[in-house]
């Protein structure tokens, strides 16, 4: 069995962390801890977790989590980062799902998160944890930095296109919606639902702090620099990721719905939508699955991309679990087989 804990057990991921490794048979949670509710049982904050989680919340304690062979931090930005050294030197893999190892660069990081880098020595060894790009190295990690969900749908919508040359990489547009619990369990007004409610607006479209990280990730594909226009989107519903993707083809030779479908045959929580499919958020609410949709309107040189994900699993703890079952050599699917909840 695998020991592990959860810093940050309070929060959206944190609860979807317990969800999830509470049902894998490889894993035993040892430790959940939260500054605010220190003390207290589980169950009695989350009592869907009842007669399933029976731990209390503790105080996050480096000798404590010590004990653990990995530990996730679910928690703000800026947490992990003044507590992962110590735990590295002393033999504990850390999977980091908030922002503080994503980007290769401690100055771009600290301009994007307004915080200095409490430890830009350890970037350099943090492995990217999107397994559809980096399942190999993932496995050797001691420190991995979980990506962001907007980045997750966007970089797995483009991929096969930026892999194979096949569009314009100075032009690329990723108009991408989120609900709500993007922004975090927190008391917020423009975060509240009847705030939100029979709403949609566009926000931080002069720069998002996942714009450096997505670019990040698709310049490492493509191996030179891309121009992408981001822009993020609150729509009113609690969970959910649909970005829609474009790119203008180089080309008009090439099979577009069958080149998808040969890169992501043999990835299990990536599924190919049939040709003319339009993705829906509710089809993977819950689930650890991104679903893909290619369309090429009126046959013209535009290509889109529709690209969906549940952005508190496979945009956060479910992709989490999986970089963890890679590291420790199980089945990669573990614990992640939920089917989407419906309606």
């Amino acid at each position: 069995m695998v020991r592990v804990g959860i810093v940050g057990g309070t929060g959206y991921t944190g609860v979807e962390l317990l969800r999830i490794l509470a049902r894998h048979p490889k894993v035993d949670i040892a430790i959940v801890t939260s500054r605010t509710d220190a003390g207290k049982r589980v169950d009695a904050i989350y009592p869907s977790l009842r007669n399933v989680i029976d731990l209390e919340f503790c105080l996050p304690d480096g000798d404590t989590l010590a004990q653990c062979d990995a530990v996730f931090f679910a928690t703000p930005n800026g947490t992990a980062m003044l507590m992962a050294e110590e735990l590295l030197a002393r033999g504990v893999k850390v999977i980091d799902l908030s922002a503080d190892f994503r980007l290769q660069d401690a100055q771009q990081w600290s301009h994007w998160y307004s915080l200095e880098h409490a430890c830009p020595e350890l970037i350099k060894h943090a492995v990217y944890g999107l397994p559809e790009v980096n399942r190999q190295a993932i496995k050797q990690a001691q420190l991995i930095a979980c990506p962001g969900c907007y980045p997750t749908a966007v970089q797995l919508g483009f991929l096969p296109l930026i892999e194979n040359g096949l569009i314009n990489l100075n032009s690329l547009i990723a108009d991408v919606k989120s609900g709500v619990s993007g922004a975090g369990r927190k008391a917020e007004l423009a975060s509240l639902m009847s705030e939100t409610g029979e709403s949609l607006k566009a926000y931080a479209v002069g720069g998002h702090r996942h714009l450096p990280e997505i670019c990040q990730g698709l310049q490492h594909i493509a191996g030179q620099t891309v121009g992408l226009t981001f822009v993020p989107h609150l729509t009113p519903m609690i969970r959910g990721i649909h970005a829609t993707l474009y790119g203008q083809l180089l080309a008009d030779s090439h099979d577009i719905q069958a080149l998808y479908e040969r890169h992501y045959q043999h990835e299990t929580f990536v599924d190919v939508l049939p040709q003319g499919s339009h993705p829906d958020t509710r089809n993977v609410r819950g689930s650890n699955q991104c679903q893909i949709a290619i369309h090429q309107p009126q046959g013209g040189q535009t290509i889109v991309v529709l690209s969906v994900i549940d952005n508190l699993v496979k945009g956060a703890a479910g992709q989490a679990v999986q970089c963890m079952n890679l590291l420790f050599n199980f089945n990669e699917s573990e614990a992640l087989q939920t089917l989407a909840l419906y309606p």
